[in-house]
């Protein structure tokens, strides 16, 4: 059984969260990346930017759905949902634009398992750690070699 450990790339690009978001552009297109791992000094997996989480950036600002009644206005959308969204198409740095909440995999995570994520939920990018610490990065490319070998 092939697992995340035989097809993980080692040799991990990476981004701090204080990097600012053109430099992480950069780091996409020259490596041809969708997404890397944002960790802090000691190695530790803090989230991860996709070109998604960039492309966020050139969204239309949402106008929050309205019930008006009686000269009264209630918002039918989270006002925290807004300004998480807010938040993410102004990101200047890294922090400010990568999902925190990362869905990782162990490194004797099988390959059916891998490929099972990144197709129900869209993945195109998951980190391998163990705890907090990142050990390695799998993409849809590792998972296409796989066919080949």
């Amino acid at each position: 059984m092939i697992t995340a450990r035989d097809i993980m790339e080692t040799n991990i690009i990476s981004l701090s969260p204080d990097t600012e978001i053109p430099k992480a552009v950069k780091i996409l297109l020259k490596n041809h990346i969708n997404g890397v791992p944002v960790v802090d000094a000691n190695g530790e997996l803090l989230g991860i930017l996709c070109q998604s989480d960039l492309i966020f950036q050139q969204k239309e600002i949402p106008i929050p759905p309205i019930f008006a009644i009686l000269d009264s206005i209630f918002p039918l959308s989270s006002s925290k949902s807004l300004d998480e969204q807010f938040q993410k198409m102004a990101a200047i740095k890294v922090a400010q634009a990568m999902v925190k909440k990362v869905t990782t995999v162990t490194p004797d995570t099988p390959v059916s398992e891998i490929a099972s994520l990144m197709v129900e939920k869209h993945f195109h990018t998951i980190p391998v750690a163990e705890g907090k610490k990142l050990l390695g990065i799998i993409g849809k490319e590792d998972i296409l070699k796989t066919l080949i070998s």
